[in-house]
């Protein structure tokens, strides 16, 4: 092997060593960013000629080895839309590239990150620190996702349609002591303006086991929905233990009651008109035989223990949540939510060849393979932590190490190139 071969080696070393050393220096610098994933190196022999008797050393190059798949520290962040995920995958996010007519425009390439410092931006877009959009699938009303396509999460509900009621849960007790003074409660519910109505519920004792309900609503056209007689325990054609409710019957007006089954749900319908045509309302007693809902005791009060009503008044933005399933949920004012997206979870046959870009983004290759978009936790996709984010996995003391020794090996391939100078000096100087 020549001088100049002995010479070029070294300064191929010098070349590798620096290489290494930036790759140093780019882990250094981005020891604290979430998501950001180290870049190792790895230093590569290109032979010149090597048998048996002779071997030609050439240079050395060093390539990158990335490490995309090892995971960072997963954190507690007091942001509670920081994501991170425990296992394999990436989110799937989207580029903005300007606005058209106050539209986000995006670009139409896909791209993916563990950098999951979301918060909602000032158009309730769900961004990360990098300024990448969160996807996800849109949810329908009955919280199924439209897996077909992956859009933007924008957070743009930021008003709930009031709900009219549709079913009331009453549990009560009235007394089993004769009095025929009539008993009254009232129950709040909503129309389908979401304007809030009441329900009275005129008990009166005719019998033995036996009572008439009134049912009125002030706001209703007209305002008495009509009577019904509740028959309690032997009071009832089939007779049911002792202090349940047994049948229903003559009933009038809107009222119609379920036929009387043990173990089946005491249900009457009524209908009530308050000005935007008839509202049916289920009202449920409880169960016919079983002392659940309404009751007939001892006592000399009528006590109502509680009571439901499944409608709501219009509702304003209050927050904004994900679950640990994805779902992207918003809470209104009046106590309802709406999930109105699910994040999935995007993983590769081979993430490690993924292109690397800007803000801890990549892009597919054709090493990576194609992106499968799977549920968290389904598919070999990993686990959603909600309110957390993913560190780096750079190890500071481990690239410092990593420092120390390419410094020494860059100073010794100084020395061969030093050393091969000396030589060809010399070599020169031999005609002298």
């Amino acid at each position: 092997m020549s001088l100049f071969g002995s010479m070029n080696t070294a300064i191929s070393g010098l070349t590798a060593q620096s290489r290494a050393l930036g790759h140093i220096a780019d882990n250094v610098a981005n020891s604290q960013t979430v998501g950001f994933k180290r870049t190792d190196t790895n230093f590569v022999n290109m032979l010149t000629e090597s048998t048996d008797s002779l071997h030609r050393p050439g240079t050395v190059i060093a390539r990158p080895d990335y490490t995309n798949t090892l995971p960072g520290t997963i954190e507690q962040s007091e942001n509670p839309l920081a994501l991170a995920i425990a296992g394999q995958g990436f989110f799937s996010v989207a580029l903005p590239r300007g606005e058209q007519n106050g539209q986000v425009l995006f670009d139409e390439r896909q791209f993916y990150t563990r950098g999951g410092d979301f918060q909602l931006n000032n158009a309730g877009y769900l961004v990360n620190g990098a300024g990448y959009y969160l996807q996800g699938w849109r949810v329908d009303a009955s919280g199924n996702p439209d897996r077909s396509a992956l859009v933007p999460i924008q957070i743009g509900e930021l008003i709930a349609d009031p709900v009219p009621t549709s079913r009331i849960e009453l549990m009560a007790n009235l007394p089993a002591d004769p009095d025929t003074t009539p008993l009254q409660s009232q129950v709040p519910i909503y129309d389908s303006l979401g304007n809030r109505e009441t329900v009275s519920l005129s008990w009166t004792q005719t019998g033995a086991n036996t009572w008439l309900l009134s049912l009125s609503a002030s706001g209703a056209t007209p305002a008495a929905l009509g009577t019904v007689e509740v028959r309690f325990g032997n009071a009832a054609t089939t007779p049911m233990p002792d202090g349940t409710i047994g049948e229903f019957a003559n009933a009038t007006g809107s009222i119609v009651p379920v036929a009387a089954a043990a173990g089946a749900p005491a249900d009457l319908t009524f209908t009530a008109d308050f000005g935007q045509g008839p509202q049916v309302v289920t009202l449920n007693l409880g169960t016919f035989g079983q002392a659940r809902g309404l009751t007939q005791y001892a006592g000399s009060d009528y006590d109502v223990r509680g009571w439901t009503q499944d409608g709501a008044p219009p509702g304003n933005f209050s927050s904004v949540a994900i679950r640990d399933n994805g779902d992207v949920a918003i809470t209104y004012d009046n106590g309802r939510s709406r999930v109105v997206a699910r994040i999935p979870i995007a993983t590769f046959a081979d993430p490690d060849s993924l292109q690397r870009l800007d803000g801890q983004a990549f892009m597919r290759t054709a090493g990576s393979g194609e992106a499968r978009i799977s549920e968290a936790g389904a598919n070999g996709a990993g686990t959603l932590a909600v309110g957390s984010v993913e560190r780096s996995n750079v190890d500071l003391a481990t690239e410092l190490s990593k420092l120390i020794v390419a410094q020494r090996a860059y100073t010794a391939n100084t020395q061969i190139v030093s050393a091969s100078d000396q030589m060809l000096m010399d070599t020169i100087n031999m005609r002298r």
